[in-house]
């Protein structure tokens, strides 16, 4: 059976709106491929800073990290579920991405530019956002951030499942706008 990794940097753990559309598309994908899944609440992110870099410089690699990185680079698909955060994604995800952005591991370079060393094929973006900002939009950034990182580490196309304007709406509205993102994602699983 395929891996496929699903990083769950939803903030508000059961009470994120996020994880309400997540859940039922991570479990339709269980009937095709193996999950591995970090929940970010759960884990230790260390901060990249310059002490980090240089250790990592001399091949002193934390064997956690270590992990992640590969299990990232190994995965034959990606899902990341995050909410719309100060304009693009929760710091946590973003460290995430840091930590296992490892040369050798999931990039590498030929002297001239980098390029990825991840097998994956897609990843699918799944979030909810406050505001009434469509996926593409300039002041979304995001998906724009998930792209060029999937450009760096060699990761397919990516698709994005969102629903928005969900703070100023009604609670109907909201699950409303909940199902229908359920049910995108949901056919988005049948192919992904």
């Amino acid at each position: 059976m395929k891996k496929l990794l699903y990083i769950d940097a939803c903030i508000r753990g059961k009470d994120s709106r996020t994880k309400r559309i997540a859940g039922p598309i991570v479990e339709k994908l269980k009937e095709r491929y193996d999950i591995e899944t970090y929940v970010l609440n759960d884990m230790d992110l260390t901060i990249v800073k310059e002490e980090l870099v240089t250790r990592r410089n001399n091949g002193d690699i934390d064997g956690q990290v270590l992990k992640w990185a590969e299990t990232v680079r190994d995965a034959d698909r990606i899902v990341v579920s995050a909410p719309f955060w100060d304009m693009s994604i929760p710091a946590a995800l973003k460290n995430f991405f840091e930590l296992c952005s490892i040369f050798d591991v999931t990039f590498k370079s030929d002297d001239k530019t980098c390029y990825g060393n991840c097998k994956a094929e897609k990843m699918l973006y799944i979030t909810t956002r406050g505001m009434d900002i469509d996926t593409g939009n300039e002041l979304e950034q995001a998906t724009s951030y998930l792209k060029a990182l999937s450009w760096l580490w060699g990761i397919g196309p990516l698709q994005t499942v969102s629903a928005q304007n969900m703070d100023y709406v009604s609670e109907d509205e909201i699950n409303e706008k909940i199902d229908k993102a359920i049910k995108e994602g949901l056919e988005i699983a049948e192919c992904f």
